[in-house]
């Protein structure tokens, strides 16, 4: 499944990217799935998306939780809990 990911705030300067195009295994499902699919590729993933961290999502510009099923060419966001302009 191909997913656009989008990085905002604290998480898009410490990760060093805004946005990527991505292919995920057929295994991830959810947003949750997708964490830990992305925390996998080590660090900065694994800090930055440490599971200990508040993360807000949303999936197609509508706020989620980690339980939403992801959909075919959907865009993910992940940004901190309180984000400025």
């Amino acid at each position: 499944m191909k997913l656009q990911l989008r990085f905002f705030a604290s998480l898009r300067e410490a990760l060093g990217i805004s946005q990527e195009e991505i292919t995920i295994p057929d295994s991830v499902k959810t947003i949750a799935d997708l964490r830990t699919h992305l925390i996998e590729r080590g660090n900065p993933w694994a800090e930055v998306l440490a599971e200990s961290k508040v993360l807000r999502c949303a999936l197609n510009q509508l706020m989620v939780d980690a339980n939403t099923s992801l959909q075919e060419n959907a865009e993910v966001a992940f940004f901190p809990p309180v984000t400025g302009g």
